[in-house]
Formats: C-alpha cells, structure tokens, sequence
C-alpha cells in the first residue's frame, strides 16, 4: 500500500472516531503528566563525556576521595569600595555566614576565607567555597534555594554577596520566551488562514506533543543527566516543526474543502498528499536528529532522542472532524478577510497569487538570482573560520546575573585565573613531599598563578592549579594541554600519575570531542538524509540540490552566529556578551537545520513534482509548484523564526545563542534558498532534475509523496507522465 493511500485510510479513520482518538491522547497526556511529577528528575547543565581525561578524574576522586568529588558553590563576600573585608564586624559576620552555610544539607564543607588565606591583596573580597556530598543534578533545589538565607549575616554587616560555580542561586525566569513564540504564531496562522478555528488548530496540537515529550523528558531526568538545554530545544523544535506541519495539512485541507470535497474527504485527501510531505519531512528531522547518537556524547544524544519525540507526534485528523465545515469558514474580522481570496485564488487561478508572481520573477532571472543568492550566503560564511568552540561560563551572563557578578569581582581582584582553576589528581602519592614537589614543580610552568597541594588521602593528592588567564582563554587551554604533555616530567621522582580535571578541563575537552565528532556526525546524517529523499522523489538531483542548499544556509547561519556572539556585533542591541561558539551548537545546529531544510525542500518540490507529473513542463512546474507553496512556506517560516526569536529573551547565553543560530538558519533557508534558489535551480536544470537511471526504477518502488496515484485512484483524471522523464528540457 502505498504510503499516500494509508495516510489517507488512517486520517478518515480518526475523523470518523474522533471522540475515541481523542480520549486516547487525553489519557496519555494525563499519565505522562502524573509519571513526570511521580519520577520528580530536573535538569542540569554540568556536562561530561565518558572517556575524556577530565572525567577519569572525576572517577578517581568518587573512588578514592570522595569528599573531593561533589558539587561546589563558591560564594564571593565584597566589601563596599574603599573599605577592608577584614574588619572585625564584616569578619564576624561572615564567620557567621560560613557557620550557617555548613549547616545546611549536603553540605560537606564550608573554607572560611580568613582560614584557607582568600583574601584579596586589596582586601577588598574574600572567596569561600561550599561542598556538597553530592553531584550538581543531585544537589536539592531546596538546599540551593536557602544559599541566600545563609548569607544573611553578612549582608545586615554591609557585605555583598554573590554566587557561582556548579550550582547556584539562580534569578527567577522572566517573560515566558514559549508563550511569546505561541501567540505571534497564532497571529501569523490567523492571518494565514483568515479564522481562528482553522488558525488556532495547528497550535493546538503542537501543544499536545511538546506536553507528552517535556513529561516524558522530565521522568528521563530522573535516571539520565539531561542539561536544560534539552528542553529548550525540545520546546523550540516540538512547537516550531508541530505547527508547521499541521499548517501545511490544514492548508490542503482547506482547499479540499474550497474545491467542493465533504469534511471527511477533505481530511483524507489532505494527509494523503500534504500529509505524506510531512510525513517524510517529519522523518528527514528524526533521522538527523536521532543522528546525534554517533557522536558518542550522552547529553547530545538525550538532547536529539527528546527533540526526535516532539516532532513524532501529532492529533490533527480528530480536530479537524470537531471542526467539520467550519474549517472552511472565514472571519469577518476587517484585518482577516485578505484570506478568503487568497484560497480562493489558490484553487480557481494559482496563476494570480502573489507567489506565483514572485515564482516567475526568479524564473526568468534565475541565473542572476543563483549567482547572487550563493555569493551572499558565501559572505555571510566567511566568519564561520574563525570559530573558537568552549562552553560560555559566567562572563557570558548578563551582569545582573549573580554568577557574573562573582565571576567578574573574582577577575577583578584576585585575577582572572581563580574563575577557571585546574584539579590536578595525583595518583599513588605516599607521602605530602612527593605532592609539594609536584605542586612546585607545577608552579614554574608558564601561565600558572599558583598550584596549592591538599592533604594525601588513599594514595590521591588533590592540587589546585590557578592559571594566568580566564577559563575561555586560549592561553588556559593551552596550559591544559602542557600539563598533559609533560605529566611524566612533573611527577619526576615521585611515581606519580597526573589527571588534569575541573569545570574548565572538562569543557577543553568536551569542545574537543565535539570538535573530533563533527566530520562524522555530517557525514552519517547527511548520508541517511540523501537516502529518504532520495527515495521519496526517486531522483539524484533533488537530494544534492537539497544538501547543497543547506550547506549554504547553515554556513550562513555559523558565520553569523561568530560575529554576533563571538565578535560582539549587535552585541548592545541583543545585551549579550562575546565568548566563545557554544561547543554543541554546530552538531545539534547541523542536526536541526538539516532537518528542516529538508522540510521546506519537501514541502515546495513536493509541489513542482505534483504540476510536472501532471502536465510534463518542467519550468512551468517550478513556477507553480513554488507559487502554491509560497503562502504556506512563508506562515510556517515565520512561526519558527517567531518562537526561536522569542527564546533570545532568555538570560542563558547558552539558549539565546541557540535560538538566534535556528532563527537566521531557518530564516535564509526558506526565503533565500528554498523559495529563490531552489525554484531558479529547477527551471535551469529543467526536466533533467527528475532522471534516474532505468534500474533505479524498477527497483526502488514509488512512495507517491506527491499524492498522484491515490488521486487517481479516487477519481481524478489521471494526467500522469510516464514514469521515466526524457532528460531534456523542452
């Protein structure tokens, strides 16, 4: 059975049974939620990769020391400008804080600066680091919450005080970013669709898979680390993908029903055609998200596996047989009435639509519109070769952040080094001389600011190395890299083995597997995305054309993403600070926006194959293929450009980067790529777009994207052409 005919089959099904389909998500939306407060998991965003050195460390100190091994807060007591941090009642007063802070749970350990000598030589701040039995995801939201509390003492004492490291006191989210996305692409879909039945139903079901996949991902994050990244992702993707399609389904259905076809049939005719599009656009997202599973990365893989779910979900049929004939119907709103002649133009003369005027505009320039378009998103690429990939730390945060505030009263007095300090583990140490020697013969390499040895516990000695430099220097990484280098030389006369571990290791070495990964993770998806689309057009052209356009929009979107946030352009107007790329933001952004090419690809050259297999003109497809899906190509664009432009209002770096990459890749995608050179590439080329070679035809069968053989089925004049196209274009 066709993949057209079984859509169609199963929509008609749900519309007929639509109490009964409804009930069933109902009912798994509800266990979801109750399985999601039941399992109680949080996200977290201490990264690690097995293997890597900086997490061999790790588990040689939970082994060995773990004492050594937990979460930490470092808390930064300021005095105001001008005054000494020692004096007797900021003194007491902290002593008290520190007092209160040990007392809290799954405190192991409190230093107290005026001990453990952290001091500022200007005295004007003094560093105390909290410990905790437990790691980061583990550490209660409760304990956390009452950090402040703690610190009370020293505040009535006129003292400032901020927080940083693995956890800490974070400030309440501001405007929701999601329900932003939500109601501008409620306004795009009401002036799309000219009602708020038809404008509001795509929403509605996209809400219905992001709720199931946040629940089900909240129950994950109760076994698996998941870093809250994943949900932002899962959240953008689910509700971006979820309306996009259902507004491609609803469109068609819309013009079935325009066309004079019962509800019924409409919904039928609908998922066989548009819906088999989405089908294959929907899996083209999958496959490359499920991609990320080859980098070997546990959070990338959780992060692509809880994104793949928001896009497999969907309960479109059923609503659409609530809604019955008024799907047709047309607001009599004054700024919504544009709609009714667009769809009517849409069925009785697509020749007269604007995007049809846009379609024949690139034809006849198509030459000029292919060199221009390339050249531009070339430029635009150029900044991609200077990405410098980490993980932004504080001094990425905005600066009413209370990490930033720490991290930049850290830099400023005690030097930049103490934001990004180095544990050393020391393996089969004796005796304290052997770890002092160490510790000395660490201190004389260039850019360590100092190198203090702890106490030997269990053969382990812990040594604390402060660099020069901040923890996104590139003078730390390399210091990193020498310590590994030479760790024979260090650890001369002593038997020792050295393990260089930390925050700032762990993201050195995360941003370089990540770095190691990318060829392979391209290659893979990319080679899984040429195979289903090849097959769903039954054509080599289609796929390389499609790889290569989202190669030029991705590029783009990495050349712009290094000089906004890595450059500092527009850096004011967004209130961002220049760090370093966001280490997984090219796997996963590669991942996204290969899928969603793949979609627009999907969507418009669905269309042009439906006209040519009809009428046999090939330049004449490219017009009116891309005419019909001008309208719809651009809602959905918009939708997701709204809700990824709508997650920059975030505070985390790490998300508003993410949200500004997807929105300026989706952007030039649709409107550069799919909507102008896609549609000038297929008139140049012609009818030699569609050949295959006769064997790949007889073996390879017909998924009927395009819907033709099950509407030849149901009745309409059959106007196909033969199934092997002449390679030349008339």
């Amino acid at each position: 059975m066709a993949v057209s005919t079984y859509l169609y089959r199963l929509s008609r099904w749900c519309f007929r049974h639509r109490w009964a389909t409804l009930a069933s998500w109902v009912l798994i939306v509800t266990v979801a939620v109750l399985g999601a407060q039941a399992a109680g998991g949080r996200t977290d965003d201490n990264f690690s990769i097995p293997g890597t050195e900086s997490q061999q460390a790790v588990s040689v100190l939970k082994d060995k020391l773990p004492a050594a091994s937990g979460a930490s807060t470092q808390v930064v007591f300021a005095a105001p400008d001008g005054q000494d941090i020692t004096d007797a009642t900021r003194q007491k007063a902290i002593t008290q804080a520190i007092r209160d802070l040990g007392a809290l749970p799954q405190v192991t350990r409190v230093g107290n600066p005026f001990e453990t000598n952290l001091v500022s030589p200007d005295k004007r701040i003094a560093l105390a680091t909290v410990t905790y039995d437990t790691a980061a995801g583990d550490v209660e939201e409760a304990t956390v919450d009452k950090l402040e509390l703690a610190t009370a003492a020293a505040e009535d004492a006129d003292v400032k005080v901020a927080f940083s490291g693995d956890v800490y006191p974070h400030d309440e989210a501001g405007v929701n970013s999601e329900a932003v996305g939500m109601v501008v692409a409620l306004l795009v879909l009401l002036v799309t669709f000219g009602s708020l039945v038809a404008g509001g139903m795509p929403l509605v079901t996209a809400l219905f898979g992001v709720v199931i996949s946040m629940m089900s991902l909240t129950m994950l994050a109760a076994v698996f680390d998941i870093a809250s990244a994943a949900t932002s992702v899962a959240t953008m993707l689910g509700l971006s993908c979820g309306i996009d399609y259902a507004l491609f389904i609803v469109s068609r259905h819309r013009a079935n029903l325009q066309a004079g076809h019962s509800p019924e049939e409409a919904a039928g005719r609908a998922a066989g055609t548009a819906g088999s599009s989405v089908l294959f656009a929907g899996l083209s997202v999958i496959i490359a998200l499920c991609g990320l599973t080859v980098v070997g990365i546990p959070f990338l893989n959780v992060m692509g596996l809880a994104a793949a779910g928001t896009v497999a979900i969907g309960l479109l049929p059923a609503f659409l047989g609530f809604a019955g004939e008024r799907m047709g119907r047309f607001s009599r709103l004054p700024g919504l009435r544009r709609a009714r002649p667009a769809t009517e133009t849409a069925v009785h003369a697509p020749e007269k639509l604007t995007g049809t005027r846009w379609a024949k505009w690139v034809v006849r320039r198509r030459v000029p519109v292919l060199v221009v378009g390339v050249l531009a998103l070339g430029l635009m690429a150029v900044p991609a070769a200077s990405m410098d990939l980490g993980l932004p730390g504080a001094d990425a945060r905005p600066t009413s952040d209370t990490s930033r505030q720490a991290y930049d009263l850290t830099t400023e007095h005690f030097g930049p080094g103490y934001n990004g300090t180095l544990t050393i583990v020391a393996e089969n140490v004796g005796q304290p001389a052997q770890a002092q020697a160490i510790g000395s013969a660490l201190r004389k390499l260039d850019g360590v600011a100092s190198a203090d040895p702890a106490a030997v516990v269990n053969g382990i000695a812990v040594i604390n190395v402060v660099p020069t430099t901040g923890p996104s220097d590139s003078a730390t990484s390399d210091l990193v890299h020498d310590i590994r280098d030479r760790r024979t030389e260090l650890a001369a006369g002593t038997g020792a083995h050295l393990l260089v571990g930390g925050a700032t290791a762990t993201h050195i070495d995360i941003a370089t597997k990540l770095g190691d990964a990318l060829p392979v993770f391209l290659l893979v998806v990319v080679g899984l995305a040429f195979v289903l689309l090849t097959f769903a057009f039954r054509t080599i052209l289609v796929p390389l054309k499609s790889i290569v356009g989202f190669l030029l929009s991705t590029g783009a979107a990495f050349g712009a993403q290094v000089a906004v946030f890595q450059w500092g352009w527009l850096k004011d107007a967004l209130g961002i600070t220049p760090s370093q790329t966001l280490c997984f933001l090219p796997i996963i952004l590669l991942a996204i926006m290969f899928g969603l090419s793949s979609d627009y690809e999907i969507f418009v050259v669905s269309r042009v194959k439906e006209h040519y297999t009809r009428h046999g003109d090939a330049r004449a497809a490219a017009v009116t293929g891309t005419g019909l899906s001008t309208r719809v190509v651009t809602a959905a664009a918009l939708i997701m450009v709204s809700i990824f432009v709508a997650v920059m209002t975030e505070t985390d770096p790490v998300v508003k980067a993410l949200g500004f990459s997807f929105a300026i890749g989706v952007f030039l995608d649709a409107f550069v790529v799919r909507l102008a050179l896609v549609p000038a590439f297929m008139a140049l080329v012609g009818s030699r777009i569609w050949h295959h070679p006769e064997w790949y035809g007889r073996l390879i069968p017909d998924p009927d994207i395009e819907g033709e053989k099950l509407e030849e089925r149901l009745g309409r004049p059959s106007t196909r052409r033969p199934e092997q196209p002449t390679p030349a274009d008339a």
